[in-house]
């Protein structure tokens, strides 16, 4: 072969060959993600499984199954992405004749545990034809609930999961009597998992678990702790930071939000609010949301003589969610256990200084200044801490200095970087299995 040639000949194979190891080393690993609570335009735990979900697609090819009934906001989300979205939507909902009980959150339970029942025979169509190796249980993120039998064989990573921390006795005694007897269901639950081979199985499979709590962890048997990963699910909307600020006005608002049920310690609030009215008439509270225990919080504002003083709006659509956060001079997140986390990281997007209980998780991240996060204690105990409280942040200079912490804090938590780690955990843990 001339000289030339070979020259030739070396020089083509050599981009050849640079050209393919580019081409592995920007391949992405696949994926397939169970989402049943995912979509966009909205709050809670479905905003939360459609920003993981949005993060995961940087860098894994990613299968996503999710219900059909969310199929019409995600097709109108992607029809307006002027970028490539490369994420493949697998919808699937239980057929008519077997959801008839169901109604809103009403069933969600059985439904959800017999969704992933009968999706199963999807998980794993999908994850053969196409090679995936990893699955991931994203949402509903909670330990004692069903797993894709399929897809737990695999790689397996869970979470971020809870559901595992409870009500003591002392503040559900206070409840309704329905809420009473879940929440002594759901202690009885808790307290059997050591003797729950389901669970354990799901433990020993999991080759990572994102766990959202202390609690969380603890309760992943010590066998498999090594696994567990204390992890906040929630981080930082950039599109709604705000700069610190301090309005100067005679009025303080102070607002919470989150689904009326009795174990998020909305009457907690209620009370403590009541007591710092008496103090100084200059407060008033805003109380988002709507639920089953809505009549019972009327009742104790109407028994307190508060109604002109707290507001209970009902449901709110997000933009109005996001109007009455603006407002707000205050954030109160009452949650005993983990709750109302999206409202909190809210509050640290918009500067406001927020109160709230310590849960083990989420509350990791407001240490710097940005919140007034009280010890759990007795019930009295934590009425008069919240009483003090919201009586502290009514000073204005106060407010203004917790306000800057929160805005430090809100640009250093954004989805953007929470994806990055998350991949990066998930990537590693992958490799060094």
């Amino acid at each position: 072969m001339p000289k030339e040639s070979l020259m030739k000949w070396l020089m083509r194979h050599q981009k050849i060959y640079w050209k393919n190891m580019q081409s592995k080393k920007m391949k992405k690993e696949k994926m397939f993600i169970s989402a049943y609570a995912c979509e966009p335009y909205k709050g809670s735990e479905i905003g939360v499984g459609w920003n993981w979900v949005l993060q995961l697609s940087k860098k894994f090819e990613v299968w996503v199954l999710t219900r059909e009934s969310n199929k019409e906001n995600i097709e109108e989300w992607l029809s307006k992405q002027t970028d490539a979205v490369d994420i493949k939507f697998v919808y699937y909902d239980l057929p008519k004749a077997l959801t008839v009980w169901k109604k809103g959150l009403r069933g969600v339970r059985l439904y959800y545990n017999l969704w992933q029942i009968f999706s199963n025979k999807i998980v794993k169509r999908i994850m053969s034809e196409n090679d995936i190796d990893i699955y991931h249980l994203l949402t509903y993120g909670n330990l004692l609930w069903r797993v894709s039998r399929f897809g737990m064989k695999k790689f397996f990573v869970w979470g971020p999961a809870g559901g595992v921390d409870y009500i003591p006795r002392k503040f559900s005694s206070y409840y309704g009597f329905k809420f009473q007897v879940r929440e002594i269901v759901r202690r009885f639950v808790i307290n059997t998992l050591p003797i729950n081979f389901y669970y354990r199985k799901k433990c020993k499979n999991a080759n990572l678990i994102f766990c959202k709590t202390k609690e969380t962890v603890e309760a992943i048997p010590e066998q498999y702790k090594s696994k567990a990963l204390l992890f906040t699910d929630c981080a930082v909307n950039e599109d709604i930071i705000k700069q610190p600020s301090c309005p100067e006005k005679e009025m303080v608002r102070y607002v919470a939000a989150g689904r009326l049920d009795a174990w998020r310690n909305f009457d907690i609030l209620i009370e403590a609010f009541t007591n710092a009215y008496k103090e100084n008439q200059n407060i008033e509270l805003i109380i988002v949301g709507d639920g089953k225990d809505a009549d019972r919080m009327n009742s104790l504002i109407n028994i307190r003589e508060m109604t002109d003083n707290i507001i209970l709006t009902g449901h709110l659509s997000m933009d109005d969610y996001y109007k009455e956060m603006e407002k707000a001079d205050v954030v109160i997140n009452p949650s005993y256990k983990e709750s109302g986390v999206t409202m909190s990281f809210d509050s640290l997007a918009m500067a406001k200084p927020l109160i709230c209980i310590e849960t083990g998780g989420y509350t990791n991240n407001f240490k710097k200044g940005s919140a007034e996060i009280i010890d759990k204690s007795d019930r009295e105990s934590l009425i008069e801490e919240m009483t003090n409280r919201i009586l502290k942040l009514t000073n204005k200079s106060t407010r203004y200095e917790m306000s800057k912490k929160a805005y430090e804090t809100a640009v250093e938590n954004t989805w953007d970087k929470k994806g990055e780690e998350i991949c990066d955990i998930i990537s590693n843990a992958y490799s060094n299995q």
